[in-house]
């Protein structure tokens, strides 16, 4: 028993000392590979710095500073390949881009040279990691054949992230980029939508646009261009909950300058109370300059809309179709008014999803259809390929059984004075939606998030749609039909109660009070 006992004391001692090598080791490697330092790379005209970290997720970051930064989720092994843009040759982007046959060439040079790059990257890394951990493992053991293991373990474990890296490669990753930097250099920085869609169909090609768009934009730096959007596509902006934020209106004009907005889809909720004093600020409207589509929110009254449908380019869809910048749109207003916390918002989903499909009639094989709450907007799955909505302050996209696909919109206004009742601020956000001109069909959309410079600044999520042309099917008309109760006040002005104009069901209980009496 003493024989055994001895044993393993000896095998557990061997494990702990194994343990404690290949630990000193990894942190060996890791202090190598930070001061390591980065590679100089040429990629086409741009000068590059290619580095290599540790982290918990993989990806690159193209950091295209003063202007932003791109990141792509490219692999699965925890390492973030860092590439910094540091200078563009002038005379070389400027041949490139104007001489056609040069201009061929490129996808060819830029693969080359970045590939150029990384291999010398993995290689110096590599060297300095080995030399890292060897350092180390001596330093603390102070044996040479210890030390010359935990080399070796280092080289191994760094091989094997090394070939997961390429095992796990995305090509199609670098059609979603995640921006973040000035506004004015997101829509040329992250791409065309379409062009990524119809004409990008490799990752070859996307680097390409990536690198030229970034000679272009370092060529005129201190007057960034405007973005060239893809003429084969059409470009809504999808905004919502404003409530009363002069900030939004300044959000709004400018994505609307940078990505060449054709229309503009309000999904409500752009007062606070829904009072005559606030109808001032729908003003704005008016001077967008492009058209501007509208349905009411439960935060806005019928004097909210009234106000908003007088503006110039304001189209209000309130249980009706139209024909919007080449979309056939069609839009229904909420059916509550809730301006405060003395009237209950909660309402019956199955009420308002009664409410919706009560109105399936008037529904004439829509592009996109507008509504304020998302529970609403679930009645309408099969109705048309694209449903937005809002009131929830939280974006989301959903795909619903139907093919349906469903898209919540955060606040534009940043929850006006209510994003002061919560320990962290609400986000300005809106998204851009890219719409094919000839199918009408969601090709690609990108989140955007704006903080730090208010407008100056903002973060960007690309998404593209993996099936455009998928078949819409129609909820089952035979199910049963659910009941329940929708509460709130009836809207200032709004006359008799909704189902009193054409609907068939009193579901919808608007119970009069105080706050009815709005002057």
């Amino acid at each position: 028993m003493k024989f055994v006992r001895v044993v393993k004391a000896v095998i557990r001692s061997r494990a702990f000392r194994a343990l404690a090598v290949l630990a000193v080791a990894a942190v060996g490697s890791w202090l190598g590979i930070f001061l390591s330092g980065a590679v100089r790379a040429e990629v086409g005209p741009v000068e590059t710095a290619m580095s290599l970290r540790p982290a918990w997720n993989g990806e690159t970051v193209v950091d295209a500073s003063p202007l932003g930064t791109l990141t792509f989720r490219t692999h699965d092994a925890p390492l973030r390949l860092r590439i910094t843009l540091e200078n563009i040759d002038q005379e070389r982007a400027k041949a490139f881009i104007e001489d056609p046959r040069l201009a061929d060439r490129l996808p060819q040079v830029i693969e080359e040279d970045l590939m150029d790059g990384v291999r010398a990257l993995a290689v110096r890394s590599l060297l300095c990691a080995g030399a890292g951990a060897l350092v180390a493992v001596l330093m603390v053991f102070r044996r040479p054949r210890v030390a010359l293991t935990g080399l070796l373990a280092a080289s191994v474990a760094l091989s094997g992230t090394g070939m997961l890296a390429v095992a796990t490669f995305r090509p199609n990753s670098l059609m979603e980029p995640r921006y973040s930097g000035l506004v004015a250099a997101a829509p040329s920085l992250v791409g065309s939508a379409e062009s990524i869609v119809t004409r990008f169909e490799s990752y070859r090609s996307q680097l390409t646009k990536l690198v030229t768009n970034v000679s272009k934009l370092y060529e005129t730096v201190s007057t960034l261009p405007l973005y060239d959007a893809d003429p084969k596509s059409i470009r809504v902006l999808h905004i919502s909950d404003i409530h009363i934020n002069p900030i939004a209106w300044n959000v709004i004009r400018s994505l609307k300058d940078q990505f060449k907005i054709d229309v503009i889809v309000d999904t409500g909720d752009i007062s606070d109370h829904g009072t005559k004093p606030e109808n001032k600020f729908v003003d704005e409207v008016g001077t967008l300059g492009v058209p501007y589509v509208y349905v009411r929110g439960n935060h806005d009254s019928m004097i909210t809309q009234r106000a908003v449908e007088k503006q110039k380019n304001a189209i209000v869809l309130d249980d009706r179709t139209a024909q919007v910048a080449g979309l056939t749109i069609y839009g229904l207003g909420d059916p509550r008014f809730t301006p405060d916390k003395s009237v209950s918002v909660d309402s019956d989903p199955a009420a308002l999803h009664q409410f919706a499909r009560s109105h399936l009639g008037n529904v004439r094989a829509p592009d996109l259809i507008a509504v304020h709450d998302p529970v609403v907007g679930q009645g309408f799955s099969g109705a048309a390929p694209m449903i937005l909505a809002g009131h929830t302050h939280e974006r989301s996209t959903t795909m619903l059984p139907t093919g349906t696909r469903m898209l919540v919109q955060g606040s534009t206004g940043g929850a006006g004075l209510r994003a002061l009742e919560h320990p962290q601020p609400t986000p300005v956000q809106a998204s851009v939606l890219y719409f094919d001109k000839e199918t009408r069909r969601l090709q690609a959309w990108d989140d955007i998030t704006l903080g730090g410079l208010g407008e100056q600044s903002v973060y960007i999520q690309r998404h593209v749609e993996p099936d455009p042309q998928r078949m819409i099917s129609p909820e089952p008309t035979n199910a049963p039909s659910p009941t329940g109760t929708v509460t709130g006040s009836a809207s200032p002005d709004a006359g008799p109660p909704l189902w009193h104009q054409g609907q068939s069901s009193p579901m919808l209980q608007r119970s009069p009070t105080e706050g009815d009496r709005v002057s």
